[in-house]
């Protein structure tokens, strides 16, 4: 029978908790859209309401690899979240905003 991870969490030593959190950490920063929509706790039914779509559009989406900067940004925010363009170079970050005006310019 399965243990819960609560129980097996209480056991461990505060070394590895420790490790493991930081591991979970590590991985909460970069994940495929399918995983960071599971984690979101959204069904891709869920959303598929949300973007107006059906559910074999979601599940395309999430396979992709190459997407229009304005699909990932309407999949982010039905899942809550706001995107942000960012290029990094070895003297520092830039974001990038023409994405947003062109999203202001639709809207109006």
């Amino acid at each position: 029978m399965a243990k819960p991870y609560n129980t097996l969490r209480a056991k461990m030593a505060p070394e590895a908790r420790a490790k493991a959190e930081e591991q979970t950490r590590q991985l909460m920063k970069e994940m495929p859209l399918q995983e960071l929509r599971q984690a979101r706790k959204m069904s891709q039914e869920q959303m598929a309401r949300t973007l107006h779509t059906n559910q074999s559009n979601v599940s395309r989406i999430e396979k992709r690899t190459d997407m229009y900067i304005s699909t990932l940004r309407s999949v982010i925010k039905a899942m809550g979240g706001d995107l942000e363009v960012v290029a990094r170079f070895p003297d520092g970050s830039v974001r990038i905003n023409q994405f947003e005006e062109i999203e202001e310019a639709i809207k109006a």
